[in-house]
């Protein structure tokens, strides 16, 4: 298997792995403990009774960016399979790579908001929900970066083949 092949099954994987993560994050109700309970993006569960958030600002926009990461990242994750399994046009690997590098910004702007809006409570910790989602950020970046390299070699190797050179 050559380097490329190579950044294809690791940005596959990766990819894969950042998906499960920003989905388990998404859909799980621990991003902060408190005394007697905990809270998600949806629900708040106090004494093993849960409801459900009352509408915020920063909740509605880390939400809508958690969802958004969600999907493009599972579209990525489709064109990056299809890539790995067929010979990949240079166009598809360019937007499989945009669309891991869109995923990485969404997390990172919907997990900075919730940051900024939890961080200076003392009462507050944050939990594995909210980590999973900050472990997805990365993943999903260095996704990004393994089609991007392997789509240069791609257009690399078309723009050398035309010469009588001996590699």
């Amino acid at each position: 298997m050559g380097v490329r092949r190579s950044l294809q099954s690791g940005g596959a994987w990766l990819s894969f792995l950042a998906n499960i993560l920003t989905v388990l994050s998404t859909a799980t109700n621990y991003w902060t403990r408190h005394h007697g309970g905990h809270s998600g993006l949806w629900q708040e569960c106090n004494q093993g009774i849960c409801s459900n958030m009352p509408c915020q600002t920063t909740l509605a926009v880390t939400g809508a960016c958690m969802l958004l990461a969600a999907g493009f990242g599972i579209v990525g994750l489709v064109m990056g399979l299809r890539i790995r399994c067929h010979k990949g046009e240079s166009l598809r690997g360019q937007t499989t790579s945009a669309l891991h590098f869109l995923c990485g910004l969404l997390l990172l702007i919907a997990l900075t908001g919730y940051t900024v809006k939890n961080a200076w409570k003392n009462d507050v910790f944050f939990s594995w929900s909210y980590f999973s989602g900050w472990l997805a950020l990365p993943f999903s970046i260095i996704a990004g970066l393994c089609f991007l390299l392997a789509d240069m070699i791609v257009q690399s190797t078309d723009a050398i083949s035309g010469f009588p050179v001996c590699l």
